[in-house]
C-alpha cells in the first residue's frame, strides 16, 4: 500500500455517517509511552497500515520519544488490535487504559501525526531526565497519601479541563497550556521542597515531564497518579473505594467529558447555571472552547455570543468570506488561548449589551 492510499479523502459528513451506520460496538482507549523510536515517520506509516485494516479512529502522536495516542476500536477486532500492538517491540509491556464512559463517535477517523515531542512542554533536553521521575501510586495510596498534613496536590492539566473537575483541595494552574504549567507549579512549590508532592493528570502523561522536571529542580518527594484520573477511576470502581475526585473529567474527543462523579462543579459561562458540557462554538472563525448549558444552547445555537450566532446563521459561502477579516469573524478568538481576562466573563460581557 503506497503512502498515497493512506490519505483520507472522505469529507467530516461523510466521516460521520459512516460512523452512525456502523452495527458493531466500538472500545475507546488511551495509552502512551516514553521509548526511543529511531524513525518515528516509518513507523507512523506501519501503524496507519496496520490500523487502518483494524477500522481503528482516533488521534495519535509519534516522536523520537515515544507514542501518545487516544483510539477507537472495534470491539470484535480488539483481540487483533491488541496482538498488532505486540509486534512492535517499542511497546511491549504498554499500559492501555480502557475509556471511563464508552463513546461510540468519540473519533471520526484516524489521525496520525510525527511531532517533536509527544505534548508541547517548551523544555530542553537538559532540564529533566525520564529515568528520575516520581514514585506511581494507586488510587488507594493516592487517596491515603491525599490524607496526610504535608501533602500538596497539583493538577498538572489546563483550566479549562479542572475547571469541571479536580481532586479535594488540589493546587489547579490558572493556565491554558502545559508549557506555561510547569514553571507556574515550579513558582508555586519554590518554598515547599520539603513537602510530599501528588501530581495527577489525566491519563499520566503530562506528570511523567512534569515529576521529572520538579525532580531536576530539587524537589525530592514526588508521587504521581499511576495511570491518571482515568485508571484511578476504574479502580475505585473496581475495589469500591471512596472517590475524592469530584466532577467530570475532560476528554481531547468527541465525548468531551467522562462523568466520575455526580457532583457538577462548574457554571455556564453564559448564564451561571450548573453546567459542566463543553461546547466550540458553532462560528467556525471564532470556535472557542466554553461551557454552555443546555438552555443557552438552544438560545445562542451552539454559539459563544449574539455575534457569532449571528455570522452562524449566514450562508456558509458569506461566512468564508467573513473568516478573511478575523475581527468581525472571531469576537472572541484573541482570548482562545489566554485565561485573562476571563474567558466566561467576556462572554457574559459580550452577551449582557445584546
Amino acid at each position: 500500500m503506497s503512502k498515497n492510499n493512506l490519505i483520507n479523502r472522505r469529507n467530516k459528513s461523510q466521516l460521520i455517517e459512516e460512523i452512525m451506520n456502523e452495527k458493531f460496538k466500538r472500545r475507546t482507549c488511551s495509552f502512551y509511552k516514553y521509548v526511543k523510536i529511531k524513525d518515528p515517520q516509518t513507523m507512523r506509516h506501519n501503524l496507519l497500515k496496520d490500523w487502518s485494516k483494524h477500522k481503528i479512529l482516533g488521534r495519535v502522536y509519534i516522536a523520537y520519544e515515544g507514542i501518545n495516542a487516544q483510539l477507537s476500536i472495534p470491539d470484535f477486532l480488539w483481540d487483533n488490535f491488541i496482538l498488532s500492538i505486540g509486534e512492535y517491540k517499542e511497546f511491549s509491556s504498554i499500559s492501555i487504559k480502557e475509556a471511563v464512559v464508552e463513546g461510540h463517535d468519540a473519533f471520526i477517523k484516524l489521525i496520525i501525526k510525527v511531532k517533536n515531542k509527544l505534548v508541547a512542554d517548551g523544555l530542553k533536553e537538559s532540564e529533566y531526565n525520564l529515568n528520575k521521575v516520581g514514585k506511581h501510586l494507586s488510587a488507594q495510596e493516592f487517596n491515603d497519601a491525599m490524607e496526610e498534613p504535608d501533602s500538596i496536590i497539583i493538577d498538572m492539566r489546563n483550566y479549562y479541563e479542572s475547571e469541571i473537575g479536580h481532586f479535594e483541595n488540589a493546587i489547579c494552574p490558572d493556565v491554558a497550556t502545559f508549557k506555561e504549567a510547569l514553571p507556574v507549579v515550579k513558582k508555586e512549590l519554590a518554598n515547599k521542597k520539603n513537602n510530599k508532592i501528588l501530581m495527577y493528570c489525566t491519563g499520566g502523561i503530562r506528570c511523567e515531564k512534569a515529576s521529572a522536571y520538579l525532580k531536576h529542580h530539587g524537589f525530592s518527594d514526588i508521587y504521581q497518579l499511576n495511570g491518571g484520573i482515568i485508571e484511578y477511576t476504574h479502580q475505585i470502581k473496581k475495589y469500591n473505594l471512596n472517590s475524592k475526585f469530584k466532577g467530570n473529567n475532560f476528554v481531547f474527543d468527541g465525548r468531551m467529558n467522562e462523568s466520575i462523579s455526580n457532583d457538577i462543579i462548574s457554571l455556564c459561562h453564559q448564564c451561571d447555571s450548573p453546567s459542566s458540557d463543553h461546547t466550540n462554538c458553532n462560528n467556525q472563525a471564532c470556535h472557542i472552547l466554553f461551557i454552555q448549558c443546555q438552555i443557552c444552547y438552544r438560545k445562542y445555537e451552539g454559539c459563544c455570543s449574539v455575534e457569532c450566532k449571528t455570522i452562524y446563521r449566514l450562508p456558509i459561502d458569506e461566512q468564508r468570506e467573513l473568516r478573511k477579516k478575523p475581527n468581525l469573524a472571531a469576537p472572541l478568538k484573541q482570548y482562545q488561548q489566554s485565561v485573562k481576562p476571563k474567558l466566561k466573563d467576556l462572554i457574559q460581557e459580550k452577551n449582557k449589551l445584546k
